[in-house]
């Protein structure tokens, strides 16, 4: 159902026509409220499964680094670390739906942890593999089995929507967190493994990363208080077929090529130290999106979310090809990030509101898999730019992704019923 007005007696923030209209408070209207990200996680049994979430949700963003050093180092191509990581992007694409699937069917802990588990002695084998100079196929097969990596986000996402149901002011709150939560790991994650595989040894990111991961799950799925209950067997069609769901997996789709593209452009232009304030300004604009009060329109928010975002994306392009200063650049991707975490959160408001019933997580994890491929194809299309075009011109492949993620969803993107 659409968001409500509520009473002007209680929140900081009024409803109104406009994406988000802040009212101000005056002094009968009394004491603010709580802090909602505190009262977020005073939920009983909130913080015990957030912690085990965001343990095992780190090593998402250590994984294909890990890789590219443990490969690269080890056989000296880079083009065959490029291959196997694309291999695993490729698979994960491929499996993740129907992982999901199994969770919604059987249950969070009765999946997520032997699927886990052969997720993370897939890393291990390639781990022993590039060690031990295994062929380069049993680096690829080592790599694909990974893809029964649970989306442990998404799960998450299933439990603040099980908790909250009915409130949807508090699940905006948590999707807003979970968004800051993966723009956070974005920047931690590749910085970890990093600096594990330069003063450890080359294969410490992935081995500290397989540990991150199934500890996190392990502690994520013990929380068993707070797990969604089962859905019944449905007839309820595939999340495919939902009115409005294909377009707005195609919006998903265009938003991953704004990341990928943004991504391979920044670090030929700049290299890959300043790529991180993307994701700050994400991380921080996703917080302080939370702690709004959302109109109701979700579909109107999310327009006016793609809108900033085709907006906020040309100040790279107007940075680099007006000046060589780093310092404006940097500001341009920090103020870049301020749209992308708003727009992921209304999306996936949407995404759950569209999914039927019983189908939350194979729902999100299609979302999660559209983005995937966008990351993938804007990759890939970005470092074709920079490589015959120019470092510069490369920046207007995530304006054009953006543009095209606005009209697609202006075009098909339906509201959800009442």
């Amino acid at each position: 159902m659409p968001y409500e007005r509520a009473p002007h007696t209680d929140p900081m923030l009024a409803v109104s026509g406009d994406p988000l209209v802040i009212a101000p408070r005056t002094a009968a209207a009394g004491p603010a409220p709580t802090n909602p990200y505190r009262r977020l996680l005073a939920t009983p049994g909130a913080r015990a499964f957030t912690a085990g979430n965001l343990l095992a949700r780190l090593p998402m963003g250590m994984f294909s680094v890990s890789a590219v050093i443990m490969i690269a180092g080890s056989r000296g191509s880079y083009a065959l670390a490029g291959a196997v990581t694309a291999t695993g992007l490729a698979a994960t694409a491929a499996v993740a739906p129907w992982t999901a699937r199994l969770v919604d069917r059987y249950g969070q802990a009765r999946v997520a942890v032997p699927a886990t588990a052969i997720a993370a002695l897939g890393s291990l084998a390639l781990l022993l593999c590039v060690h031990y100079g295994a062929p380069a196929w049993a680096l690829f097969a080592s790599y694909a089995a990974t893809a029964t990596t649970p989306n442990t986000g998404g799960m998450s996402r299933a439990r603040w929507a099980h908790l909250h149901r009915g409130d949807p002011a508090a699940l905006h709150t948590a999707n807003s967190f979970e968004q800051a939560a993966d723009e956070l790991c974005f920047m931690l994650g590749p910085a970890l493994a990093a600096l594990l595989c330069a003063a450890l040894f080359p294969e410490a990111g992935t081995l500290v990363g397989a540990i991150l991961l199934m500890t996190g799950v392990l502690i994520f799925a013990a929380q068993r208080a707070t797990e969604p209950p089962v859905a019944p067997r449905t007839h309820a069609g595939s999340p495919l077929r939902a009115p409005g769901m294909p377009a707005l997996l195609a919006a998903f789709l265009a938003t991953g090529a704004v990341f990928g593209a943004m991504e391979v452009v920044t670090i030929a232009h700049a290299g890959g130290a300043i790529l991180a304030l993307q994701a700050a300004g994400s991380c921080a604009a996703g917080l302080l999106y939370g702690s709004l009060r959302p109109a109701a329109d979700v579909r109107r928010r999310l327009l006016a979310c793609l809108a900033g975002m085709t907006t906020l994306m040309s100040l790279p392009l107007l940075a680099a090809s007006s000046t060589d200063s780093l310092l404006a650049l940097a500001g341009a991707l920090l103020l870049a990030g301020a749209a992308t975490a708003p727009t992921m959160v209304t999306g996936m408001t949407l995404v759950q509101r569209l999914t039927p019933e019983g189908r939350l997580n194979e729902g999100m994890t299609l979302a999660v898999t559209a983005l995937l491929g966008g990351i993938a194809a804007g990759s890939a299309t970005g470092g074709w730019m920079v490589e015959h075009m120019g470092q510069v011109t490369g920046y207007v492949v995530p304006v054009c992704a953006a543009g095209l993620a606005l009209v697609v969803a202006a075009a098909g993107v339906r509201a959800p019923r009442n």
